[in-house]
This record gives structure tokens, C-alpha cells and sequence, in this order.
């Protein structure tokens, strides 16, 4: 198991190479954890459609989407994919919210992260991933998220844990790293970059800043 100063290399690789990432985009952490829940098996500009839909309907607020029957979300959301069962899923999180916190999504970063997670993963649809990127976009709590191009691109670079779950890979991050809200934040948007700019499931290992760390293109 690898120590820090892999990880912070990567980090600071990455950072060098692209830049600030500004992720999540959202105008308010209530639009950032809607995108949470639409971004589930779904490309990033259909996410965005369905936002701009939900903001031209007028219902991208919790109240609205608690007023709105489900069939009139999934209308909305309908660019995004797996529609019905993620207008489901925001009715269960806009009942949760007005429960949790009464709307007020900033009131939640008082509460313990642990106690959160937990209250999260209770919500009807939400996975690990999903409660993760709500707790650090929306609320602003020091968790890593981890998602598929972090799993491709740690494996490839011969860091992943011995084991294969989800929480084995973000002990591999929150251990080993100060718990910093924009740190995770940067790390994790710089990570989605390289995966989808470099570490590929085809990689394009000759535009990857990290090619010359990364064992994956040294065995090819």
C-alpha cells in the first residue's frame, strides 16, 4: 500500500498539467446535488439539458420538485436517462432534504460527515458514489469520491488497495492525505480529466502527464 507522497505527486502532476478544474458547476448546492443524482449512468452535457429544463420549468427547488408529480420530473429530466426512476430518486432526496435540514442545504455542514453519509445512503437512491459528491460538492465535507476513472487510474498506476471495494479505495485517499474539502475536490475533478483526456479504457499513454510513473504504460 502506497504512502502519501505517491498520491500528492499525482496530484501535483495533474494540477501542473491541467489547471484549476472549478468542479462541481451548480449555482447553488442544491443544483449540485440534483446533478448528483442525474449524473448516474448519464454523460455530463445531458445533465446539463436536464437542469436547464428543471430551471425553465420553474421546479429547481426543493419545494418544486416535492409539488411535482413524479411522471412531470421524469418529462423534464427525460435527456438524462434512466428518467423515471431518477425522478424517484429526487422525490426521495427532496423529502429527505426538507426532513434533514428544512431546505437549507449549509445547515447540513454543521452535522457529523459520518452521520451524514449514513443519513444519505438511507435516501432511496443513493449509492456511495452519489452520497459522496453530495457530502464534498453540495456541503463542502473532506470525502473522497470514487467513480470509475479514479479505479482505472489507480489500478493503472500500480497503487490501488488489496481490495477491490469502494471504501478500500477512498481509505487509499482520506488516509494517506490531509482531510481538505478543495483538495478532494480538485483531486477527484483532476482525476475525471485524465480519464477522460489520457487514461482511456483505449489510453492514450503519449498525452498523459503522469505516463512516466505509471506502470500500466511502462509494461506495455
Amino acid at each position: 500500500m502506497p504512502g502519501a507522497e505517491p498520491l500528492r505527486t499525482v496530484y501535483d502532476r495533474l494540477l501542473t498539467a491541467y489547471g484549476p478544474q472549478h468542479w462541481w458547476p451548480g449555482d447553488s448546492p442544491f443544483e449540485v446535488t440534483v446533478g448528483a443524482i442525474l449524473t448516474q449512468s448519464a454523460a455530463w452535457q445531458n445533465v446539463e439539458k436536464g437542469i436547464a429544463n428543471l430551471k425553465a420549468a420553474g421546479a429547481l427547488s426543493p419545494e418544486a420538485l416535492r409539488r411535482l408529480p413524479v411522471e412531470d420530473i421524469a418529462r423534464l429530466i427525460h435527456p438524462c436517462g434512466y428518467y423515471n426512476a431518477k425522478a424517484r430518486k429526487l422525490k426521495a432526496l427532496v423529502l429527505w432534504l426538507e426532513e434533514a435540514c428544512g431546505d437549507h442545504i449549509e445547515k447540513l455542514s454543521t452535522r457529523n460527515t459520518g452521520e451524514l453519509r449514513r443519513w444519505l445512503l438511507a435516501v432511496h437512491g443513493v449509492g456511495p458514489e452519489t452520497a459522496d459528491s453530495i457530502l464534498l460538492y453540495a456541503i463542502g465535507k473532506p470525502v473522497f469520491v470514487i467513480d470509475a476513472y479514479t479505479r482505472r487510474i489507480v489500478g493503472r498506476l500500480g497503487l490501488a488497495p488489496a481490495r477491490d471495494g469502494y471504501d478500500d479505495f477512498q481509505r487509499l485517499f482520506v488516509g494517506r492525505l490531509r482531510r481538505d474539502p478543495h483538495m478532494f475536490n480538485e483531486y477527484h475533478a483532476l482525476l475525471v480529466r485524465l480519464g477522460k483526456t489520457a487514461c482511456r479504457k483505449k489510453p492514450l499513454c503519449e498525452v498523459c502527464p503522469l505516463f512516466d510513473i505509471c506502470l500500466f504504460n511502462k509494461a506495455r
